[in-house]
Parts: structure tokens; C-alpha cells; sequence
């Protein structure tokens, strides 16, 4: 066709020649639909968008910001092909509306779909903590339960923040968006194949490597692969461990020993301590009794203290072998905890794994040195330190006091309470009676620095004799009086008077002298029997003798016994 036919004289082309070139303009155009991904040519990069060729009559715009990465960096070109989504081939000013975003993001919805139908793993990083769980970053976010993430539910999620980790899916629904992950699944699945290995080698005696996995007050559970194991507080040392936590941390990797392994119900009961000897072998040859030994204070009771010899071998310090003479009211007055301390073997006892202490045992026996330096018989001056209700202590030497027991402390004195007489810091003067190194006692008398006035009492009182006497007490079957200080004889009831009478006030009255008769005396109980009856009697027969205190004067037997019958014969008239 030439020039002129095809422009018909007016330089255009004919509409037939147009019509012939627009259908092979528009048999070149790719088929482009809408909601598809299509591939295309970047041609530009501008400021703030990206021209693309998709191959269509008109080129698409898509937002720079598209293809920046999470640092804001552009990895794109003029030239380079990329997938894109065609969201409309024409808007209003008649170019395509692209979106790399929304490809990519259909892109991996597509691969994740594929994944979970064939039971395939994705990998995610976590990125942050939401309602009931964790946001999980796949390429698209899902969800990951907290019942998920670990074997067992875990209270700090926020640790796995930024962890990357491989999940399965659990669910997935792509209308709604919706994916849900799980990562205790595919542990679940490890742990059975680790369980399968462990159980080949999980006997009695056996030594496997564990991680701990979780600390308890009462021990740490230990992963041994697949099947977790106790390992008990007890089995950790041979040592004092007051929590598990002092030897071991979670993660920790360790070497146990198989204590014992139920295979029923897959309980595994684990040791740490039996990685080494136990230090009681061999203990008796070691510490035998009356060695003097180091070893560290590790606790204070109120009995006594617990002192570590070596790892495992502890013993007991009573707080009554901390001191030869101090009174000492609780341990900490003596030793500290974490103090290096000398002691002496007392006793071992290896069947039941006990040592017993001594402190005291390091010096010699103050004691055993009292009866050489205070033999019966020695006179001691000392000042009172306490009062009791039995007696009075006197300071010896520096924490040494004898006891002077409220019986030894006067011979004729009736006291009700030794405060009547003395007060703390008074001097005073006694005598040793007896010295109880076993029982640690030092007996003391005042009394017996003078001589028992009633041995003389039955030369000074002879029955018969009739002296003055003091009424100091009366009761329902008499009265006692006194004859001189110190000394009382009781006036029975019956002896009152010689008319029978049902109360003593009747006849005599506390204060009061009257003249008595010394009936009997026995010096051993300390009793003087009197009667004002026969005194009346021997007076009014004028029988009546008088005795002087220094006369040594006895009555005649002859002489009583007609005092007698004459008291008779006159009951009688």
C-alpha cells in the first residue's frame, strides 16, 4: 500500500490501517485481571513512588515505602522484575493501581496455606506479648497460645520475645486471617524420640549427663532426655544444703547417678552426692575418741551448736560441754556461725552417723582440782551471788559457787527463806562438806563452823528438870515453847493441865512464861517433850527439884518413880 493510499492525501493513516494496528498492538498485551498477581519491570524510582511495567497500556505507581526494609533501606533498581498485585488496571487518571505489599503478602498466605496442608514447619520470630499468648512473625502474624510455647505453661513469656523458633500449624484459616501456631508440638514429638534413646540406657547405677530443668524447695527435676528425674535435696551433697538453689541454676549441666528408676510409671529418682565416697567410711579411723579436731560452726540451736568436721560429717556440741563453771543460756554466747572452732571427740556413733563434741575438754577439769585445793573440813570466805528459795550460793572461784542448802545454815534456827538473813553480796564464812566432781555440786555449811548445841542438849535438859519456857506457838495438839534460843520442846495437849481440855488457848497463850518439866529428850529428831502438868504436880507435892543449867544434876530413878505414882494415885482420888 503506498504513501498516498494509506494517508488518502491527509497524512493520517485510514481507519482500516488504525484498526489494523490497534489489533496488533492489543494482541501483544499480556492478560492482566484484577486481584492477581502478575509480574513487572521497574522503570523508575522516584521520591516517593515506583513506576512499574506490568505490560499492560499503562504503567502502575506503587508507594516507595513498599519497598523499604525495617531499617528504611530501598533494595530496588530500574530494571529489576518484581510480583506485584494488581489491585484495579485503571483508576481515574487511567493508570493501574499495583501493590508489592499485598503480592508479597498473598504470596507467603499461599505458601503457609501449602505448608498446612501437607503438615509442614514454619519458622517465626516472636515479637511480642498479647492477650493469652504470643505474636508470632511468619511472614504474616499468628498467634502462638501460652499453652503452647513450652511442655509444660510458662508465666514468663516475655523471655521468648525476639527467639526464633520453628512452629507447627495448628490451625489456619485464610478468609479470616486467621493462623495458629504451636511450638510444644514439635517438643513434644523431640521429647518422645529423646525418651525412646534415654529409656535404652536408664538403669539403676547408671551416670548420665541431665539439665536441670526446675528447682523446688525439696530438690531440682533434671532432663535427662525426654523423661525428667528427681534429684532430691538429700542427694545433692554429703554436706548441710539448705536450698537447692546453692549448688545448682536452671540450665545447669550436670552429671547424676540413677538411684532408681520405676519403669510403670517412668519415675527416676536421682543422686549427686553418690558421685563421690561417702565420707563416713572410714569416719571411726579418723576421728577417734579424745582427738581434739578444727571444724566450722554452721548452726546455732538453743541446745547446742552443729559444727562441720568435713563435708558430711557434722557434730553436735551440747551447750552443757561449752564450759567447766559458766552457766551459759544459749550457744551464741560462746561461738558464732562461720567461726573456726577447736573441739574434742566425745563419741561417734557410725551406725547412726552422729559425733557428739566438746568444748570444755580442751582445758583441764577445774573440778578435779577443787578436792585437792578444798578438802572436807576447809573454812571458805566468800560473797553470796543468788538467793533461792533451798539455800545460798557462795562465789568459790571464777564461775565455781557452793551451795549452803537452807538446812546448813543454822542448827536451831527455824528459817522459812534464806533471804530472812541474808542478801545477795554479803560475806559470809562456811564450811566444805562434800565436793561432787561428776555432778559438778559444791556443798557448803555455816552451822557447822559451831558445834551441834543439841549434842549437849540431854546433860543441859535432863527428864525431870523443870525450867522457865516461852509460849511461841499453839496448834490442836499442844503448844511449843521455848527454853532458851533456838530451842523448842512441844507441850502436848494432854500435858496442858489436869483437867482435859479441847483447846490449848484455854490454858496458855503465844507469849506467855510458864514453868515446864522436861518429860524426854531425843537429840537425833531434835525433840524435847515438856509438860506444865507435872511441874504443878511435883510442886504442889513438894517433889519439885530444881536444876541449875551448869549442875550436871540427873533426878534419882526412885525419886521420879514416886513422883509418878503419886501423880497416879492423885487422878485416881
Amino acid at each position: 500500500m503506498s504513501t498516498d493510499q494509506s494517508n488518502n492525501g491527509t497524512g493520517f493513516p485510514s481507519l482500516e490501517d488504525f484498526e489494523a494496528l490497534l489489533s496488533e498492538y492489543e494482541g501483544d498485551q499480556r492478560v492482566v485481571r484484577e486481584n492477581e498477581i502478575t509480574t513487572g519491570r521497574v522503570l523508575e524510582v522516584g521520591e516517593e513512588y515506583v513506576l512499574v511495567d506490568i505490560g499492560y497500556k499503562s504503567e502502575g505507581r506503587i508507594p516507595l515505602d513498599e519497598f523499604k526494609d525495617a531499617f528504611g533501606a530501598i533494595s530496588i533498581a530500574a530494571g529489576d522484575d518484581i510480583d506485584v498485585l494488581v489491585e484495579s488496571r485503571e483508576d481515574d487518571s487511567g493508570q493501574c493501581v499495583l501493590s508489592k505489599e499485598k503480592a508479597d503478602r498473598m504470596k507467603v498466605w499461599e505458601e503457609i496455606s501449602l505448608k498446612a496442608e501437607n503438615d509442614e514447619l514454619v519458622r517465626g520470630t516472636i515479637v511480642s506479648r498479647v492477650k493469652g499468648g504470643l505474636q508470632v512473625d511468619i511472614g504474616v502474624k499468628a498467634f502462638l497460645p501460652g499453652s503452647q510455647v513450652e511442655l509444660r505453661p510458662t508465666r514468663n513469656l516475655d523471655r521468648y520475645i525476639g527467639q526464633q523458633y520453628a512452629f507447627k500449624i495448628i490451625k489456619f484459616n485464610k478468609q479470616r486471617g486467621n493462623i495458629v501456631l504451636s511450638r510444644r508440638a514439635l517438643l513434644e514429638k523431640e521429647r518422645e524420640e529423646l525418651k525412646k534413646k534415654t529409656l535404652e540406657k536408664l538403669v539403676e547405677g547408671a551416670v548420665i549427663e541431665g539439665i536441670v530443668k526446675n528447682i523446688t524447695d525439696y530438690g531440682a527435676f533434671v532432663d535427662l532426655g525426654g523423661i525428667d528425674g528427681l534429684l532430691h535435696i538429700t542427694d545433692m551433697s554429703w554436706g548441710r544444703v539448705s536450698h537447692p538453689s546453692e549448688l545448682f541454676g536452671i540450665g545447669d549441666e550436670i552429671q547424676v547417678k540413677v538411684l532408681k528408676f520405676n519403669s510403670d510409671n517412668e519415675r527416676v529418682s536421682l543422686g549427686y552426692k553418690q558421685l563421690t565416697p561417702d565420707p563416713w567410711d572410714g569416719a571411726e579411723r579418723r576421728y577417734p575418741e579424745g582427738i581434739q579436731v578444727l571444724g566450722k560452726v554452721v548452726s546455732l540451736i538453743d541446745y547446742g551448736a552443729f559444727v562441720e568436721l568435713e563435708e558430711g560429717i557434722e557434730g553436735l556440741i551440747h551447750i552443757s560441754e561449752m564450759s567447766w563453771t559458766r552457766r551459759i543460756k544459749h550457744p551464741s554466747k560462746m561461738v558464732s556461725e562461720g567461726e573456726i572452732i577447736e573441739v574434742v571427740i566425745l563419741s561417734l556413733d557410725m551406725r547412726d552417723k552422729k559425733v557428739s563434741l566438746g568444748m570444755k575438754q580442751i582445758e583441764p577439769n577445774p573440778w578435779t582440782l577443787l578436792e585437792e585445793r578444798y578438802p572436807v573440813g576447809t573454812r571458805i570466805l566468800g560473797k553470796i551471788r543468788n538467793i533461792t528459795d533451798f539455800g545460798i550460793f557462795i562465789g568459790i572461784e571464777d564461775g565455781i559457787d557452793g551451795l549452803v542448802h537452807i538446812s546448813d545454815i543454822s542448827w536451831t534456827q527455824k528459817i522459812r527463806h534464806p533471804s530472812e538473813i541474808y542478801k545477795k553480796g554479803d560475806e559470809v564464812e562456811a564450811v566444805v562438806l562434800n565436793i561432787d566432781v561428776d555432778n559438778e555440786r559444791f556443798s557448803l555449811g555455816i552451822k557447822q563452823l559451831e558445834p551441834d548445841p543439841w549434842e549437849l542438849i540431854p546433860s543441859r535438859y535432863p527428864p525431870g528438870k523443870s525450867v522457865p519456857a516461852k509460849i511461841t506457838k499453839l496448834t490442836d495438839f499442844g503448844a511449843f515453847a521455848e527454853i532458851e534460843e533456838g530451842i523448842e520442846g512441844l507441850i502436848h495437849i494432854s500435858e496442858l493441865a489436869y483437867e482435859r481440855i479441847e483447846d490449848p488457848s484455854q490454858v496458855v497463850k503465844v507469849g506467855e512464861e510458864h514453868k515446864v518439866e522436861i518429860i524426854s529428850v531425843d537429840p537425833k529428831e531434835r525433840k524435847i517433850a515438856l509438860s506444865i502438868k507435872s511441874h504443878k504436880r511435883r510442886s504442889e507435892s513438894g517433889n519439885l527439884r530444881e536444876y541449875s543449867d551448869d549442875s550436871g544434876a540427873t533426878a534419882q530413878l526412885g525419886d521420879l518413880l514416886k513422883d509418878k505414882l503419886a501423880d497416879t494415885f492423885s487422878e485416881e482420888e
